[in-house]
């Protein structure tokens, strides 16, 4: 058996693995379940992350974990409750001023919205009751998949991102 070699550097902070959700056996459940998962993994890889780090672009696309906090928060409030969104690509740009915890608190309330609106939809085929600003509103069914690939994705780009800033790897 290899044994690792002491480099004299301190262990990297690892998180527990969270397994996915055990959800109820209905659609809504399992879809809903695992949304919920997402979000949580996603905002648990923001939380605590150093300054400057955290708005610090570690690859060349310029994404930081403050900007995909950001991102994400304006996507849930476009898909689930209407707003509007004039400009994609600045959602992924914290302002200056935007402390870790603000973010944290502005994606954790965006969310917290949207599981209101979800709390009134019993039925999965039907469209969104949100403002129809650019069009007809996507299916309930529709908008939670759509969050879950979303949530999905930049919650692995959070995860390699964190672990480029101090190691911390984990769910």
């Amino acid at each position: 058996m290899r044994r690792a070699r002491d480099t004299g550097r301190a262990r990297p902070a690892r998180r527990g693995d969270t397994p996915p959700p055990r959800t109820g056996g209905s659609e809504a459940e399992v879809l809903r379940g695992f949304l919920d998962y997402l979000r949580e993994s996603v905002a648990a890889k923001v939380e605590g992350a150093p300054e400057p780090a955290v708005r610090t672009a570690a690859v060349p696309s310029g994404t930081h974990l403050l900007g995909l906090l950001g991102h994400l928060t304006s996507v849930e409030r476009a898909t689930f409750l209407g707003e509007r969104v004039g400009d994609w690509p600045a959602t992924f740009r914290a302002a200056p001023g935007d402390s870790v915890a603000d973010v944290v608190a502005r994606y954790r309330q965006a969310v917290a919205e949207a599981n209101d609106v979800l709390d009134g939809c019993t039925d999965l085929g039907a469209p969104l009751p949100r403002p129809r600003a650019n069009g007809p509103a996507p299916s309930v069914r529709w908008a939670l998949t759509h969050l879950i690939e979303e949530t999905g994705r930049h919650a692995g780009h959070a995860d390699i991102l964190r672990e480029l800033i101090d190691g911390a790897t984990g769910r």
